[in-house]
């Protein structure tokens, strides 16, 4: 067997790969000895076609190995099924019982990413005319995505949606649209760090309910973890079955090292799954990332069959989700409107909203005005009497996370696999061969790897501010680490002596991305519903059970569209205010009022977003978040 064979040889035991056993010749070629097999992988003619391609020819000695060509999946059977998407619904349809009862509002919404194009969405379905006014030129927030000189998408972040995403899975079956969605086989995929080029998984068994698969899967892999460090993980998550919600909650003060300390879980665990899962859900180490997130995803994934199976949308957000969402806004009357910023929230004598002041100089008026800003962009733009009120001032504990995520262009096709790999190596969070995975960016002879580097800062438990890093510094070190991935494609290690060319690269820096889930955050995570009689908030940063997330942001703007709704119908939001903690009361109690600082910058970092950082970029961060540009010595300086 060739050597580079042994890397995916526990991949290719199972049918949930389609393969193409001759890398170095085209599908073209291939149809010559399997027409069938070339066809099926061509791209489909339109967006939401099906890529179905199944390679069973066993290769010959002296070949090159496998290569993975693009398979999809149907919509796992049983999402539709569980609680969470069922009480979505519910709430889905209250939006269109509620259309014609009470006034109808005119609302304004602050920011076009997900939160604020869901509370659009949802507050058309109820009768009212939102209006979304966006900074940009490019809808998304966080998931936004554009095109660069050579017409190849930059994407903010490398997005997947989960199973357990109920309230995205409703938009997309309200919007139509889930034929977009590109399902992957069931199952969590690693890199073996001691393994150089090997991986292995955990595969969750079709037809076996949770959390009996997810059980399953984990004791039927033999290279991470031994039976008995297995049975120690068991114990510590049984109160979290029987107390639900209530445990995950009080658990928030903990951070995921010290859970395990405290409930005597082995430390090969923490190496061997949670390093990689806090990282893929918030960018943060486990000693800083609160146990509440970690918990939170494992309560959906344990009790929901299809939780953890995973889908990519198969082109860029802009187009494929956001677009569909503005449509069906459009057409029942509401607008959104680009390039559209604030400058200034002017308030009544009471401290409700009178208009908003655009930087054009225009006023806006409404009957009602939601935020959907990043919480680092609302605390800058937060109106000085309401800086001094408890609600407001509790959200200054709130921080977005920096991340960075990265495109690399090969100049050959390099050994992948159709799905999401948890890298687990020190800089890196997760990566995709988006080539393979993604229809619009499909490409048979050249792999486009995007890559999540987290963490990147102190905040996030890193050793190095990376955002004040050069774009070709993290290209150098990111490299080094894909030589460890791919040891016989990249590097030295390869055959030539050489390997794969890296053909370009584009960085995203998002200096302030989710909010920061460290221990203690969540009692600072505002209601929706604010003590100002015409003020929303949304954004996956308020108080929901999903965290920071895309599934996060569609949740909060569903909410905040609901507490509008209500105030229409009701008279007053039906949900209340959520509890502020004292300390906050008794601090607020000793401000005094301060201009806001506000959002004048012309990047997509001034509005929240991510951008590939030029001088201009960087000068414009420096003059309202400093601290993003220090290096971490002269932090430490600092600190000192």
């Amino acid at each position: 067997r060739h050597p580079a064979d042994i890397r995916t040889q526990h991949l290719a035991r199972t049918p949930l790969h389609t393969q193409n056993p001759f890398p170095h010749r085209t599908m073209a070629s291939l149809a010559a000895t399997n027409p069938a097999a070339a066809l099926a992988s061509r791209r489909g003619d339109g967006m939401g076609a099906r890529v179905r391609a199944k390679v069973t020819t066993t290769p010959s000695r002296g070949l090159a190995p496998l290569r993975v060509v693009a398979k999809d999946y149907p919509k796992p059977a049983k999402i539709s099924e569980t609680d969470n998407y069922k009480q979505g619904e519910e709430l889905s349809q209250k939006f269109k019982d509620l259309n014609g009862m009470g006034k109808k509002k005119r609302v304004v919404i602050v920011g076009g990413g997900l939160s604020g194009l869901a509370c659009a969405k949802y507050l058309s379905d109820a009768g009212h005319e939102p209006i979304v006014l966006e900074g940009r030129n490019v809808l998304g927030g966080k998931v936004s995505a554009w095109k660069d000189k050579d017409g190849d998408w930059i994407e903010t972040g490398l997005h997947i949606f989960f199973g357990a995403y109920p309230n995205m899975m409703n938009l997309f079956a309200e919007l139509d649209i889930e034929d977009r969605l590109q399902w992957k086989v069931h199952k969590m995929i690693f890199a073996m760090q001691e393994l150089p080029g090997e991986f292995t998984s955990f595969d969750f068994i079709k037809g076996i309910p949770a959390p009996l698969n997810f059980g399953l899967a984990i004791l039927m892999n033999q290279k991470m973890l031994s039976l008995a460090e297995k049975l120690q993980t068991a114990p510590p998550l049984i109160p979290m079955l029987i107390e639900g919600q209530d445990f995950i909650d009080a658990q928030d003060e903990l951070s995921v090292k010290e859970f395990m300390e405290k409930y005597g879980m082995p430390d090969r665990i923490n190496e061997e799954v949670f390093i990689s899962m806090a990282k893929a859900l918030d960018f943060i180490d486990p000693e800083k990332l609160s146990m509440t997130v970690v918990l939170t995803a494992m309560n959906r994934f344990l009790n929901e069959t299809d939780g953890l199976q995973m889908a990519f949308l198969d082109g860029n957000q802009p187009d494929r989700l956001c677009q569909p969402m503005v449509d069906h806004v459009t057409a029942r009357g509401g607008e959104v409107r680009m390039k559209q910023r604030v400058k200034e929230f002017v308030l009544n004598d009471d401290g409700s909203v009178k208009h908003l002041l655009m930087t054009s100089g225009e006023e806006i008026v409404a009957d009602e005005y939601v935020s959907a800003m990043p919480v680092d962009v609302m605390k800058r733009m937060m109106p000085k009497k309401w800086g001094v009120m408890p609600f407001f001032h509790q959200i200054q504990e709130l921080q977005g996370i920096p991340v960075i995520n990265i495109h690399l262009w090969f100049d050959r096709k390099l050994q992948n696999v159709d799905h999401l790999c948890f890298s687990r190596s020190p800089l890196l969070s997760v990566y995709a061969d988006m080539s393979t995975t993604c229809k619009e960016y499909y490409d048979e002879e050249k792999s486009m790897i995007e890559l999540v580097f987290a963490p990147c800062s102190p905040i996030a438990g890193g050793k190095t501010n990376w955002i004040a890093k050069s774009n070709q510094e993290i290209v150098d070190a990111t490299m080094i680490e894909l030589e460890r991935l791919f040891p016989l494609e990249i590097g030295a290690g390869s055959p030539d002596g050489v390997g794969a060319k890296l053909l370009k690269h584009a960085v995203v820096k998002t200096p302030r991305s989710v909010y920061a889930a460290i221990p203690g955050r969540n009692k600072y995570r505002p209601s929706q519903a604010t003590p100002i009689s015409n003020f929303t908030l949304a954004g996956d940063w308020t108080s929901q059970k999903f965290l920071g997330s895309m599934e996060g942001a569609v949740l909060a703007g569903k909410l905040a569209a609901e507490v509008v709704t209500d105030k229409a119908v009701y008279g007053a939001s039906t949900k209340g205010l959520k509890k502020i903690v004292p300390d906050v009361i008794k601090e607020a109690m000793t401000l005094s009022e301060k201009e806001p600082v506000g959002s004048s910058g012309e990047s997509p970092v001034s509005f929240g977003a991510g951008d590939v950082f030029d001088d201009g970029v960087e000068k414009e961060l420096s003059t309202f978040d400093p601290a993003q540009m220090v290096k971490l010595e002269e932090a430490v300086a600092v600190s000192r």
